[in-house]
């Protein structure tokens, strides 16, 4: 009686499921695919793109501030490339989110709240109650759509390393979550050199740049023909115990190895992730650190076919907030020497080359940490920084039909809170989906099979398109 209910339940909403899809398959896509630059850790707004040159040093800090090409915008002035290039992006103001942490890791990666969960002794760790991430939910349509045929290349891509697994962390929100395993991204494994090692914050050799995942690269005599024998003897011996099978746990191991043996198939994917194949100027030009190559390596995937790819510049040391974005202490010397330098070389670098080669036209990017900083400087001599601040925070925009020079959203006079046009992150996810062609009233079966929609409330920044 309980399977009936439950399935008449999903039922009654059906309708608006076959509604929704049919709506997204109809709907004119403006991107092809998504790269979010991470800045995990929670950048300043003060100390870079919503700066207050007139409050007193409490409120805006150490640095002074630079104009922008976009008139009456100052930028933080360690980032004067970005600032030339302030025509090349829009810039919304006022993100903000009611989780004043690094969870904030969950809702700008979903769009969503995060469930209530055990998230280990870091209060971080993601769990399969989760929602699932953009790149998961647009993997698990491409695939869906895609059915017997599979896909000729991993939609969803993590660069350099799955976030948090450089500091022993595994921070929720990047993952599929009760979407399920087969939906979680395809993520490259650069290591460090030692456990106190910042590979951000200094040039990396190609050694320690070979993102390329292993196995890709078949044995010499292992040809493709062998390759599908033996495919094909171990699908004869799972038909035989296909009746225990009914685990979702198996189920998703299934289609994992599936996904294995398309990526060994594949002509492409090996060399997809060779980021030495690239031109050494231009390489130079993005930075020889693990940044700048990681946002050349996310032109090099989007221009394969990934869909959604994610570029994490993540914290490194575990409970070292200097060696990332979290900037509770040592801000003014982390960001003067390494944080802003290293942003400020590398994503004027990767936008001009997105938009050289044209593939600014069909590929939306965005940039962003989970949340902001305190609109309060706390000089304590070298240990000087700002707190954690989720209540309003900038992002950028470009591409897919993002306007250049576009300013979204007004900050009170510390940008403290939004006093126009505040933006959840169900409106950041509601807006990815529709550049992507996809409905943000599409629904998919959570963990119980119930049809849930993607985006729900949330509302397109058409001011900004």
């Amino acid at each position: 009686m309980l399977q009936v209910g439950g399935a008449g339940l999903a039922g009654m909403h059906f309708d608006q499921l076959l509604r929704a899809e049919a709506e997204t398959q109809a709907r004119a896509a403006k991107a092809k695919a998504v790269i979010f630059v991470f800045l995990y850790g929670g950048p300043s707004q003060l100390e870079t793109f919503d700066v207050r040159p007139d409050a007193p040093t409490t409120i805006r800090g150490p640095f002074g501030t630079i104009q922008t090409k976009t008139p009456g915008l100052r930028f933080g002035e360690y980032l004067p490339n970005i600032a030339k290039i302030s025509d090349q992006f829009a810039l919304v103001r006022t993100l903000n989110h009611s989780e004043n942490n690094h969870n904030g890791s969950h809702f700008i990666q979903t769009g969503q709240t995060l469930p209530p969960a055990d998230r280990g002794s870091a209060n971080v760790s993601a769990t399969d109650k989760d929602w699932p991430a953009y790149g998961s939910v647009i993997s698990y349509l491409d695939k869906k759509a895609a059915g017997s045929r599979g896909l000729e290349f991993p939609p969803y891509v993590y660069l350099p390393r799955l976030l948090g697994h450089f500091a022993s962390y595994d921070i929720n929100g990047q993952y599929a979550g009760w979407l399920g395993k087969p939906y979680n991204p395809m993520a490259t494994h650069i290591r460090k050199n030692g456990p106190l090692d910042t590979p951000y914050f200094r040039p990396c050799d190609d050694k320690q740049l070979d993102f390329r995942p292993a196995g890709l690269n078949r044995w010499d005599d292992v040809s493709l023909d062998r390759l599908h024998k033996r495919q094909s003897l171990r699908a004869q011996l799972d038909n035989e115990r296909r009746r225990l099978e009914s685990a979702r746990n198996v189920q998703s191991f299934g289609e994992l190895r599936r996904q294995a043996l398309d990526l060994l198939t594949s002509k492409d994917i090996a060399s997809a992730f060779d980021v030495t194949l690239e031109d050494a100027k231009l390489r130079d030009e993005y930075g020889r650190d693990l940044f700048g190559q990681s946002l050349l390596l996310s032109r090099r995937l989007v221009e394969r076919g990934a869909r959604f790819v994610t570029v994490a510049w993540d914290m490194t040391v575990r409970g070292d907030d200097t060696t990332s974005w979290d900037s509770h202490r040592e801000l003014t010397r982390v960001m003067r020497n390494h944080l802003l330098p290293g942003l400020d070389r590398s994503l004027p670098a990767f936008m001009l080359d997105m938009k050289q080669r044209g593939l600014l036209d069909d590929t939306l990017v965005m940039v962003a940490g989970e949340i902001g900083r305190t609109p309060r400087f706390l000089n304590r001599g070298s240990e000087d920084g700002r707190d954690h601040w989720s209540y309003c925070f900038p992002a950028l925009f470009a591409g897919a039909g993002v306007q250049g020079g576009a300013i979204y959203g007004e900050s009170d006079a510390h940008a403290a809170y939004p006093i126009a046009d505040p933006v959840a992150p169900v409106d950041i996810a509601a807006t990815i989906y529709e550049r992507l062609g996809i409905s943000p009233e599409l629904r998919i079966p959570d963990a119980q099979g119930r049809p849930v929609p993607i985006a729900d409330g949330g509302r397109v920044l058409k001011e900004i398109l």
